[in-house]
């Protein structure tokens, strides 16, 4: 069984960890669901629906800090807390993410 199709309890296996530079983010598809995974240079991870609900932007192309993901596209701001927008546009879904044994573990 490849990585990519491994469940957990609680989540899915997406990938590894080092699938993800730091500072950047990746598309994966975690029971059939496409999810942006990044992980930010302190070494935190953040998962969140692959399209921006505006205009259908890449996620995971966008740029992140600590507090918020924004979209390529149009500059739309997502906090990474609640995926509430600080434009009040459309929310994006966040999903749990966690490192286990090197896996990037998703629940979708």
């Amino acid at each position: 069984m490849s990585v990519t199709e491994m469940t957990t309890t609680t989540g899915v296996v997406v990938g590894r960890v080092e699938d993800v530079p730091p500072g950047e983010g990746r598309t994966f598809v975690a029971a059939g669901v496409q999810i942006a995974v990044f992980r930010l240079r302190n070494g935190s991870l953040h998962a969140t629906q692959a399209a921006c609900p505006h205009a259908g932007g890449p996620l995971a192309d966008g740029q992140t800090d600590v507090d918020v993901l924004l979209c390529p596209l149009h500059q739309y701001a997502y906090r990474w807390a609640d995926g509430s927008s600080t434009s009040g546009a459309t929310p994006i879904r966040v999903h749990p993410v966690r490192e286990v044994d090197g896996n990037l573990v998703v629940e979708v």
